[in-house]
């Protein structure tokens, strides 16, 4: 598995996600950060995947905050 970490809201609601180091860009939803994953490899992988995966660490909020 990728390391993947999702950084806490930014005052736009944006949240950016880092895959293996590289940030992959500034996520609005989960299906923003399932887009991400995909792009990296991890396909398929649905929201559900996303919300209950331990191996993304999600810093400021879980997988439901989308707000600062």
């Amino acid at each position: 598995m990728p390391v993947v970490i999702v950084y806490p809201p930014d005052e736009d609601g944006g949240r950016r996600v880092r895959v293996d180091g590289e940030i992959s860009g500034r996520a609005f939803s989960l299906a923003d950060v399932v887009e991400f994953l995909r792009r990296a490899g991890l396909d398929p992988i649905e929201d559900t995947d996303v919300v209950a995966a331990g191996w993304i660490e999600w810093r400021g909020g879980g997988p439901l905050v989308w707000e600062h």
